[in-house]
């Protein structure tokens, strides 16, 4: 027997048996209307996991919006004159910001969503995550505003500081959402979305930074600016059809819509669906459970029997920013103008967005089956391979460069010939190698393995430490450029090489698992467990045999009898 399905059942068994709280019986026969979906709301509601994964993951393409506004703009002569500190060249070309500065205004939008993610946590469990995600949206335009307007460096930081605050939001309760609306063999698949959703807000807003820097005097990054705060707009109005996390609903004590959800989302519409009596059961036994202890603060992530997932969950968004994929994305036209490219760096440097974008791919189609560990197991290995490449030609052929070669101090070494082409073809594989990695599962990992009553803080804490490490990076890596040249390639690779490691030993395997029953996992009390850390991450496995309970291809013998069945064997062992 399948130990999820011994313990959904046991859980199952339990919970039909219970008498306390607003109960909903397996086999009611009606079918929901719109207004059990949601309550209160006027709009009808889409059950397509799909179509309910592509509107929420529109939080995630601010992110990516907001990248390469500032990336594709940065070496632009008209945002280095508007914001000009340095004075001019011998050339007569504005020399924009000081380094530092630079580094300041690009760090304000991480900074800002370090702030939005913590916040973020008591938003969604107070007022849905849906209307968390809505209120991010609503604050993004409010900062799009302000930066399209901005006549100052003051007025740039602020502009972006409130858009980051959006983002962290965003950031943290779009995975929040779909986990918990999704089911569990598609979970993956539509969690990962929201990573491709960042890429294609990377490919799609610079290309548009790429066709305004044709235009003359700010227009040209004011546009760009501007134009993003359509999607948003359009995040807020999408949101209004779809429905509410059933998790969320269960935790109000709202079951009849929880019930509508599930059978919406989960039971095709299909109120009797085995799989949908099994999910709101488990459901109700989890929140009744939480609820008799449920005393939900920041610290009780810092508790014993919490803190190895707390760090779990923490370090695969840190792990993320260390790998040094965002400072491939902010700087990338530093990299690319050292390494000869010189004033057509922008075409060149889009080509990684497109490889970010086409690479995440596989990730949407595969991640559920390929398990999290190997995924992100393969991707630091690569991504170490490919930094200490860069480190190394950079390292032995590059010079620095003559007085007057480059604009910018970050822009410390100058190479050519073979080995700036190699350095170029490294930047795209490492990108290539993060993009099916790394990339969805520091969105999809952490939703998965914390209880209910504790996901939506956890994730806005786990997801803050993605901001934090990203607003640190963004602004030292400018002056790390300038200091210690190719060194500052060599410091990520021995990243990627501890977090290859620390994955291997603490990071268990959560895919083909319902929510409730990941706990599992972490229990420190069963045979061969360890104390306060659970089943051994490397003893753990991707089970795919859920995927046939989600097609009630279970007979109600089995769905009553505990599945006795041997056939589905684990795919995948890491």
């Amino acid at each position: 027997m399948e130990p999820w399905i011994h313990g959904s059942m046991a859980i199952t068994q339990v919970a039909l048996q219970r008498k306390s709280g607003p109960r909903v019986d397996p086999q009611v026969t009606r079918k929901p209307g719109p207004k059990e979906v949601a309550p209160n709301m006027h709009f009808p509601k889409v059950g397509n996991i799909y179509f309910i994964a592509a509107v929420a993951v529109i939080g995630g393409g601010l992110f990516g919006f907001d990248i390469s506004s500032m990336s594709a703009i940065i070496s632009t002569q008209p945002y280095l004159c508007q914001f000009n500190q340095r004075g001019i060249d011998k050339n007569g070309k504005c020399l924009g910001p000081r380094d530092d500065v630079q580094g300041g205004i690009t760090a304000a939008m991480p900074g800002g969503s370090w702030l939005g993610a913590l916040v973020s946590g008591f938003l969604s469990d107070i007022l849905g995550r849906k209307t968390s995600i809505q209120i991010g949206s609503i604050i993004w335009i409010v900062g799009s505003i302000i930066t399209c307007a901005s006549v100052n460096i003051p007025m740039l930081v602020v502009g972006r500081i409130i858009n980051g605050f959006s983002v962290g939001i965003c950031s943290a309760q779009v995975p929040v959402y779909i986990s918990e609306v999704s089911p569990p063999s598609k979970r993956g698949r539509v969690v990962s979305l929201q990573q491709w959703a960042i890429t294609w807000g990377i490919l799609i807003m610079f290309f548009i930074c790429y066709g305004s820097s044709f235009l003359n005097g700010d227009t040209a990054f004011r546009l760009p600016w501007g134009l993003q705060m359509i999607p948003a707009a359009l995040l807020f109005l999408g949101l209004l059809f779809l429905p509410e996390s059933p998790r969320w609903l269960a935790k109000k004590d709202r079951w009849e819509a929880a019930h509508s959800v599930l059978t919406l989302v989960h039971g095709r519409g299909d109120p009797n669906s085995p799989f949908v009596a099994r999910e709101l059961a488990e459901i109700r036994e989890v929140v009744e459970f939480e609820r008799a202890n449920s005393d939900v603060t920041y610290l009780e992530l810092l508790r014993p029997n919490m803190i190895n997932r707390t760090s779990i969950g923490l370090f695969t968004q840190i792990w993320s920013q260390l790998t040094g994929m965002n400072v491939m994305m902010y700087y990338i036209t530093y990299v690319f103008t050292m390494a000869g490219l010189g004033d057509d760096v922008l075409l060149p440097s889009g080509i990684q967005f497109v490889i970010n974008v086409v690479m995440t791919v596989p990730a949407l189609l595969w991640l559920d089956r390929w398990g999290r560990r190997p995924t992100l197991l393969v991707g630091a290995f690569l991504m170490c391979l490919w930094l200490c490449v860069n480190a190394g030609l950079f390292a032995v052929y590059s010079v620095p460069p003559y007085e007057g070669q480059f604009q910018s101090e970050s822009e410390s070494m100058s190479i050519t010939g073979p080995p700036a082409k190699a350095i170029i073809a490294s930047t795209y594989l490492f990108v290539a190698s993060y993009a099916p990695t790394w990339g969805p599962v520091s969105w999809t990992y952490p939703p998965e393995l914390y209880p209910l009553r504790l996901r939506g803080k956890a994730v806005a804490l786990s997801t803050s430490g993605n901001w934090a490490f990203n607003f640190a990076l963004a602004y030292f890596v400018p002056p790390a450029f300038a200091n210690i040249t190719w060194k500052t390639y060599l410091i990520f690779a021995v990243f990627c090489f501890a977090m290859f490691w620390h994955v291997f030993f603490m990071f268990p395997e959560t895919a083909n698992k319902p929510l409730e029953i990941v706990d599992e996992i972490f229990d420190d009390t069963k045979p061969g467990a360890i104390k306060y850390i659970g089943t051994p991450a490397w003893k753990t496995h991707n089970d795919r045999s859920i995927i046939r309970a989600e097609r009630n291809e279970i007979s109600s013998e089995e769905k009553l009898g505990g599945f006795e069945h041997h056939d589905n064997k684990p795919e995948t062992q890491v």
